[in-house]
């Protein structure tokens, strides 16, 4: 699966990137007709140690799926977000699976 990660306001290291590619990777065991993911890496200027966003849209045929996540470290919220991607993949399928 492709994955365009873009980082704003800092530059995002191989190994992050490496960590999102395959992390995301993982989201076509739960749904094989994923196209294409885009990823955005935001750090907010802010006192409170949850500054950095995770943004992820997820297109399929038909329909896109957008999740956002506030997190301490950029780990965090991939894995908070794929597992959120997930359950919604797996909704999808059900519900494609239905209609037939």
């Amino acid at each position: 699966m492709k994955v365009n990660t873009q980082s704003v306001n800092f530059n995002a290291d191989q190994k992050l990137i490496d960590f999102i590619q395959k992390r995301m990777d993982k989201l076509e065991l739960f749904y094989d007709k994923v196209i294409s993911t885009d990823v955005y890496l935001k750090v907010e200027n802010r006192s409170y140690k949850e500054n950095k966003i995770f943004e992820a849209r997820l297109k399929v045929p038909g329909d896109s799926f957008v999740v956002k996540k506030q997190c301490k470290s950029f780990e965090e919220g991939v894995d908070m977000a794929a597992s959120s991607l997930e359950r919604q993949l797996k909704k999808r399928k059900e519900k494609l699976r239905a209609h037939l």
